[in-house]
């Protein structure tokens, strides 16, 4: 009972889920991608034409369509949500219906169709503002923001949900870094070196705070990971999933050392001050995973995919989730 061979990827088109879904194809997997395309067709393209890949273009929410797709699948990978502050903020009534009140149905329909494992990608943001040097699991949440949140009281719902039969994990990831298809420029290690190689500039807004990385290589093995672990290893688990822990002045500094050249970085002041050192030895004692991609490699990955005509114009609202969302005018 614990093969898996079916996975639908809730947000698949996203950009992890266009890191993942060619990973998990090429793991021998059928696998469906539920997304509403938002940011264009393209994050999949050299998938399609595969066999085994089965995209829908849809919502969520739903749920007469989940009904439809769920049945067949062993495993829901669920990263389908408004990601990122600013865009949740852009519409926080929206933001609610996808990210939390989405949710319940969402697993209901799992269990429903006979789903057996649901992966959830929640965040390290849940923690909010930390004093202490290592940020564990077994830390109380202290969300700040509304999309935070949420993603807090989403895990309680699955976790609640879970039993024999329907194995839960949910991951705590750290902030995302380096190339995929559907990429993101809005991401801190992302955008700094985007202006880094575009504009000779590194602007740093506040540069104290401290930020966990994950480059995507390494998020997308955490996930065929899981999908190969047997059920009763990962039921009812929380990890987070991070690697390096750097202030964002010193993440600065590394991708203008690592790209070399004369970058100047200057310093503006921020409002935002989340900052957090995430502690991630869990998952390595647990289940043996360690993360093996620096932020050099994602820094150097970027500078390739310039280099190599993959990203034409970094100005294209495609690569910035709250500019996206304002032009989709999404309901």
């Amino acid at each position: 009972m614990d093969n898996v061979k079916s996975v639908c990827v809730t947000g698949g088109a996203g950009y992890v889920g266009s890191a993942l879904v060619p990973g998990l194809l090429a793991d021998g997997y059928k696998v469906t991608v539920l997304d509403l395309y938002l940011y264009g067709q393209e994050a999949l393209a050299a998938c399609r034409g595969n066999p085994a890949l089965t995209e829908v273009a849809g919502d969520i929410r739903d749920t007469a369509l989940l009904r439809r797709v769920l049945p067949g699948h062993d495993a829901v990978i669920h990263l389908a949500c408004i990601s990122n502050d600013p865009s949740y903020e852009l519409n926080p009534a929206l933001g609610k219906s996808i990210n939390y009140d989405a949710f319940p149905p969402l697993i209901d329909a799992s269990k429903a169709a006979g789903v057996r494992r649901f992966l959830y990608a929640s965040s390290s943001s849940v923690y909010g503002i930390k004093d202490d040097a290592e940020v564990t699991e077994d830390l109380p949440l202290a969300p700040l923001t509304d999309y935070s949140k949420y993603k807090a009281l989403c895990e309680d719902c699955l976790h609640a949900a879970g039993g024999e039969g329907f194995a839960v994990t949910t991951l705590r990831p750290s902030t995302v870094c380096g190339y995929a298809p559907r990429l993101r420029l809005d991401l801190t290690v992302n955008i700094l070196t985007s202006h880094a190689l575009n504009k000779g500039v590194i602007t740093v807004f506040g540069g104290g705070q401290k930020r966990p990385n994950l480059h995507i290589d390494d998020m997308v093995d955490v996930y065929r990971q899981l999908l190969k672990e047997p059920a009763r290893r990962i039921h009812d688990k929380i990890y987070n999933v991070g690697y390096q822990n750097y202030t964002v002045r010193e993440i600065a500094e590394i991708v203008r050392r690592t790209l070399g050249g004369d970058i100047a970085v200057t310093v503006t002041p921020s409002n935002d001050n989340r900052s957090y050192h995430v502690n991630a030895d869990k998952i390595r004692r647990e289940l043996g995973y360690a993360p093996t991609r620096t932020l050099e490699d994602a820094v150097l990955g970027l500078q390739r995919a310039f280099a190599g005509g993959l990203i034409p114009d970094p100005d294209d609202i495609k690569y910035s989730n709250i500019k996206t969302m304002r032009h989709a005018n999404l309901a």
